[in-house]
């Protein structure tokens, strides 16, 4: 038996040691598990992670209207019509992100527990915040990065992000496109003994349902009145899911937008695919996978269960997101990486079609540099073969080209329909667990889990049986 292999047969072992979790105690049965328990006795609460947040460093960020950008949308719309977008500017946080967040709650527990370091796997931002928050509480810091093909050649916003992270004084660990990354994470918990600060475990999602909160209770001060909707780039699904939570827990019954980069034709991970993309989150290679099946991830069970909270999801396309962040930096003096900028493509798009006196939140931004400019990821994506070229979006195909829209007008979000993804969720249950008998809790489960009745959980489970 090879090493990796032998350190794949230990995951288990593994990450429990490393997370001081017990996920089974909450196991119901192969489908179902409590999650509402699981986020009661192993999160923080809300109050306590804005304490912790506040001596971090983190939270209480800027919101404010992006009005230049909502006059255009004005100009844009039928009467009537051109809802108002708020931002929140999460780049103002440590580190530069919302992620700063998840980070700050992980790394605390961390030291709460008596670990000597933590270890995250994560193309940057994530990175940059764990690294950041362990300089804070005086802890060794790993930071595993997927971030070269086989040529060893890697993206600009991926070796930007790794600078950020060296510089907070953590190590950096660089891994090629594929499985080699899970593999390298796992024998670095276990060799050290440092603590997972996952991305999806229930303390990182406890640290942001405080965005989710903010975002509620900065509309109302603003304005005297809830927002209509708040949109959430959706990649793994902690951002929308804590987001959810958070604003559930100010009261609020706002509808959540998720917000994905259509990268619909490429694979991530595909050797030969990964350059030819030009964002490395928030993009439907990580929205659509990690929506209906989240345990893909590097705990038991994933505390971010996007189709549990989100009413509806759009995408836009890169070169629409990029249109959107060089506008945003022309027309309100925000120079905001481009990523972050995903969800501000969606609400544009949104806001023309909605009520004037609807209120939009874009809930995140996040920090630019260097090699994470939009400049400096077009040039990358031009210098592998990617076409650059202005017109209508509608006809950009990922790996192949980026199209500029010629005009605002021409950012169009595209729905996704719900129902197929809550189909491929079911269909994913059924492979892993084929001769499974459907108790009521297992119904009751991915009900919730979809967010639809236990009526449409068995009649989708009988149609992909053939029944």
């Amino acid at each position: 038996m090879n090493k990796a292999q032998s350190i794949l047969d230990r995951k288990n072992e593994i990450l429990k040691n490393s997370i001081d979790v017990d996920f089974l105690k909450y196991k119901r049965s192969d489908i179902a598990f409590d999650y509402e328990k699981m986020m009661e006795e192993t999160g923080y609460p809300i109050e306590e992670a804005i304490r912790i947040q506040r001596l971090m460093g983190v939270g209480s960020t800027p919101m404010f209207e992006l009005k230049n950008i909502n006059a255009l949308i004005r100009r844009l719309s039928k009467p009537g019509k051109g809802a108002r977008i708020f931002l929140k500017d999460e780049a103002c946080n440590l580190s530069g992100s919302f992620k700063a967040r998840r980070a700050a709650i992980s790394v605390f527990h961390a030291k709460k527990l008596g670990y000597k370091g933590v270890i995250a796997a994560t193309s940057g931002n994530y990175g940059a915040a764990v690294a950041a928050m362990c300089a804070k509480l005086n802890l060794k810091c790993i930071i595993v990065q997927e971030c070269f093909d086989s040529y060893g050649v890697y993206q600009p916003e991926i070796i930007e992000k790794a600078r950020a992270i060296e510089a907070y004084g953590a190590e950096v660990v660089q891994c090629s496109v594929g499985p080699e990354l899970f593999v390298v994470f796992l024998d670095y918990l276990d060799q050290t003994g440092y603590f997972n600060a996952s991305l999806y475990s229930p303390y990182g999602i406890a640290g942001l349902e405080t965005l989710g909160m903010e975002c509620v209770e900065d509309i109302r001060r603003l304005s005297g009145k809830d927002p209509s909707a708040i949109i959430v780039t959706h990649a793994g699904g902690g951002n929308l899911t804590a987001t959810a939570r958070g604003a559930q827990k100010a009261g609020s019954k706002c509808e959540i937008i998720a917000a994905s980069v259509d990268l619909h034709g490429l694979h991530m991970a595909s050797d030969r695919d990964f350059n030819r993309k030009s964002f490395t989150t928030g993009h439907t290679g990580f929205g659509f996978p990690f929506a209906i099946y989240p345990d893909r991830s590097d705990v038991t069970y994933s505390a971010a269960r996007a189709l549990r909270y989100m009413d509806s999801y759009y995408t836009v396309k890169q070169g629409e997101v990029f249109y959107i962040t060089e506008a945003l930096a022309k027309l309100e003096g925000l120079e905001r990486g481009p990523a972050g900028n995903t969800s501000l493509a969606v609400a544009f798009s949104l806001a023309q079609q909605r009520d004037e006196d609807d209120i939009l939140v874009v809930q995140e931004t996040e920090y630019t540099s260097a090699g994470k400019h939009y400049n400096a990821q077009l040039s990358f994506a031009k210098n592998n073969g990617i076409e650059i070229l202005t017109g209508d979006p509608k006809f950009e195909v990922a790996g192949t080209n980026i199209i500029l829209p010629a005009h605002p007008k021409d950012i169009t979000a595209k729905k996704v329909d719900l129902d197929l993804l809550r189909i491929s969720y079911i269909r994913q249950q059924l492979k892993l667990h084929p001769d499974h008998m459907f108790s009521d809790d297992d119904l009751l489960f991915l009900a919730k889990e979809c967010k639809v009745n236990t009526d449409w959980i068995l009649s989708t489970i009988k149609q992909l049986k053939g029944e």
